[in-house]
């Protein structure tokens, strides 16, 4: 799953708007990511996001909701040794994981989004990365996200609420 969403954020993090989402219970989406689509050294780390309510489930960080550096990636946490082998594409070499704790009220697409995914699959995490090319700039413009969607093995594209398929 990847996409672009409607509301842009500005900063170094892609915070789960113009992002590359992807299933972070897969243990080859790591090495799928860095080398088909962001064409990049394959022990490049990626971050969870995770809705703030499952959060202390997946990572060793108590009341959550209260670190607010948490929600822009700015907390590197263990993931719980219980949870690691759920979640190897974004669990890095030494048991952590650079967290987005996502909150209902400030992201609630994003938070829908996530939330949908783990009532399918059982986690409510997914790998978010910024959306660009290695050496490109995250994408502005829907063509420009369109561009660096073709010129990647990306699976499909999310503009708004339009679903764009290779």
């Amino acid at each position: 799953m990847v996409g672009i969403k409607e509301r842009l954020n500005g900063g170094p993090r892609s915070l789960g708007n113009r992002s590359i989402l992807a299933d972070p219970r897969n243990p080859k989406m790591k090495d799928i990511v860095n080398i088909k689509i962001k064409f990049r050294e394959p022990f490049r780390p990626f971050a969870p996001s995770v809705i703030q309510e499952e959060c202390e489930k997946y990572f060793d960080i108590s009341d959550a909701q209260k670190h607010y550096p948490a929600r822009f990636m700015l907390y590197v946490t263990p993931v719980k040794k219980e949870q690691q082998s759920h979640l190897p594409a974004i669990t890095h070499a030494d048991g952590t994981g650079r967290l987005q704790t996502v909150f209902k009220e400030t992201n609630p697409r994003y938070h829908r989004l996530i939330q949908k995914f783990g009532e399918v699959t059982g986690v409510p995490v997914l790998l978010n990365t910024s959306f660009n090319l290695k050496g490109e700039a995250i994408v502005n413009t829907p063509q420009n996200a369109y561009n660096t969607f073709m010129n990647s093995g990306m699976d499909a594209l999310i503009l708004q609420n339009t679903l764009i398929t290779k």
